[in-house]
């Protein structure tokens, strides 16, 4: 009986390893799922939607081949969309069985021509920029030369744009591959089973064979009788050897490569052989950085208004390459280069201090971009352009007040201009704003919502500045503590004792030519950039006297060392300010101020 046993436990064995062995080889399903496509045509961009990404769950590994050069960008469906506009393009998506690629070839839309009354032109001019690569629209970008691979993590509303250098035709052979699940819980059970029934049946086969030797051994004497008459003598029996009692060795010889084998599969086990613990919500894996700003909290949120412009990171590399193009700018005095990354005030003030510089490189630099991480991302809440961001970044050394970054894109391939670059006032405590996440909605220059619109806080502020007191907006701001206020003061009062003499002095203050930005805080306030100009003009008044420039800035800019008619002057300041809304009882607060001369020339 035991021998059946053991029997029995060496052929289920053998079915239990042999089932767990097949599992894992001739059953295993494909560690892959793919799809591929050939876009036929020449077209110039390739848009991957997000519909096609999300045929199989998981991770998506995108395969671009057949261009010399490839690009491959991620972004939101509806900026690669905007960015594309009217360009010729194909769209590769899901098919109807959701187990194939489609791609439908969109030729160019020609926007008829219109005429303006004096017979121009009144269509407006295409931009000229083609090529894809270093878009700020986009999330993330690679390049590579023949073919590109990458594996990403994209969740809906999310597409890939491929192109190749914006002009010759993208690569026409995309492969979509994801990640299949061909785990087999139950090989690592039934190579285990497999192994204890082996080792099962080799203990039941050994205690077989000792159950049988002992059955042969010679039996013990029976009692005394009455003797027998003496038999004759008869040869002895050979002594017997094991292998006479116990057979031959062969099972033995089976059952060791079979332990071998198991023992060698068994410590090849991984997690995919053996059943996996339920998932649970904390468990998950993570997406591709940033492709997604929503939270499932703010899920309902993001549904009822527009995205937030940027994300976190995707701002952070915009900011690091505009860091970057200032520093090398700001060496060389590259006046076209810092232009393509500043605009308006900001722009005026570093294009006028690289003409000072020109002449007189003892004066200092403009204040350089610091490096991300930021300390505050304020985006506008916009699916359209121009979309305007905040940005603040706080260096390491604390002793270095805090950088506000006004961004500002007027069209899906313009890049983020900086329109306003505000160092934050020493005491400033910005307002609490939405999370990057959300973003805020830009407030109309003429909102009627805020204590004062926003178009009017520049003239406003001007007034307070040439009036103090007597100014009628006066009470509308908080004047303590305001320290370009209080320097403004002093230094009109110290020129003016020294030029009383020799000169009069005559300051004027008003709105600067700058935009007003405006975006809203969470309670109901806005955080407002303006432009206030100041201009100081010095006018002799005794016929030998002369005046000098002040400072070495009025000097190199102007070109002359004295006048006998007098100079004019004209700083413009980047302001920053929290308008609180209508009914607070809070003030209008300087948050932070720039200031940079723009003019110095001799009176005619």
């Amino acid at each position: 009986m035991r021998f059946v046993l053991a029997i029995v436990a060496f052929v289920l064995a053998a079915v239990m390893i042999g089932l767990g062995i097949a599992q894992r080889t001739v059953f295993l399903e494909p560690a892959t799922s793919s799809l591929s496509a050939t876009v036929e045509g020449a077209t110039p961009y390739t848009v991957i939607d997000s519909s096609a990404l999300a045929s199989f769950p998981g991770n998506q590994t995108i395969r671009v081949s057949g261009a010399e050069t490839t690009f491959l960008a991620y972004g939101r469906t509806a900026d690669i969309e905007a960015w594309i506009g009217n360009d010729a393009h194909a769209v590769v998506s899901a098919g109807e069985t959701g187990q194939d690629l489609t791609s439908v070839v969109t030729d160019a839309v020609v926007t008829p021509e219109s005429t303006n009354a004096d017979g121009s032109s009144a269509t407006p001019v295409a931009e000229t920029v083609t090529n894809p690569a270093g878009s700020d629209l986009w999330l993330e970008e690679f390049s590579g030369t023949s073919s590109l691979t990458h594996t990403l993590n994209l969740p809906e509303g999310i597409s890939v744009l491929v192109a190749s250098d914006g002009t010759a035709p993208a690569p026409g052979d995309i492969t979509l591959s994801w990640a299949a699940d061909n785990s087999t819980p139950w090989a690592g059970p039934l190579l285990v089973g497999g192994a204890a029934l082996l080792f099962l049946g080799l203990v039941l086969y050994i205690l077989a064979l000792l159950h049988l030797r002992r059955s042969r051994r010679p039996r013990r004497n029976l009692p005394r009788g009455p003797r027998m008459p003496r038999l004759p003598r008869v040869p002895l029996p050979k002594a017997l050897k094991a292998g006479d009692i116990t057979g031959s060795r062969r099972p033995m010889i089976a059952v060791v490569p079979m332990l071998l084998v198991s023992g060698l599969l068994l410590s090849g086990c991984s997690a995919d052989f053996w059943p996996a613990a339920p998932v649970t919500a904390g468990s998950t894996v993570s997406s591709t950085p940033t492709p997604t700003p929503e939270s499932t909290d703010e899920a309902d949120t993001a549904t009822e208004v527009p995205p937030a412009a940027v994300t976190v990171p995707q701002l952070e590399r915009i900011v690091t390459d505009i860091g970057t193009l200032t520093t090398e700018a700001d060496a060389t005095l590259n006046a076209d280069s810092i232009a393509t990354r500043f605009t308006g005030t900001a722009l005026e003030q570093r294009l006028t201090n690289y003409k000072i510089r020109a002449v007189d490189p003892a004066v200092a630099a403009p204040p350089i971009i610091g490096t991300p991480p930021l300390s505050v991302t304020l985006p506008q809440q916009s699916e359209s352009w121009p979309r305007v961001v905040l940005a603040i970044i706080q260096e390491d050394d604390k002793t270095v007040p805090p950088t506000t970054l006004i961004l500002r894109q007027e069209s899906p391939r313009a890049n983020y201009l900086v329109e306003y670059m505000i160092g934050l006032e020493a005491n400033a405590q910005p307002p609490h704003v939405a999370p990057a996440t959300i973003g805020a909605p830009a407030i109309a220059p003429d909102s009627k919502l805020l204590m004062l619109p926003p178009d009017q806080v520049a003239t406003a502020y001007a007034d307070v500045l040439l009036q103090g007191e007597a100014s009628a907006s006066y009470a509308l701001f908080q004047t303590e503590g305001d320290e370009f206020l209080s320097q403004f003061v002093k230094s009109r009062t110290d020129r003016t004792a020294e030029l009383a003499v020799t000169a009069t002095l005559a300051f004027a203050t008003a709105a600067g030519p700058g935009r007003t930005v405006a975006l809203a805080t969470n309670d109901s306030g806005a955080i407002v950039a303006v432009n206030v100009n100041e201009t100081e003009t010095v006018t002799v008044v005794s016929g030998e006297a002369t005046v000098n420039p002040s400072g070495a800035s009025s000097k190199a800019l102007s070109g002359i060392t004295s006048s006998a008619k007098g100079i004019q002057n004209i700083l413009s300041d980047q302001l920053l300010f929290y308008v609180p809304a209508v009914g607070s009882t809070d003030k209008i607060t300087l948050l932070g101020s720039t200031q940079g001369i723009i003019s110095s020339a001799e009176l005619p």
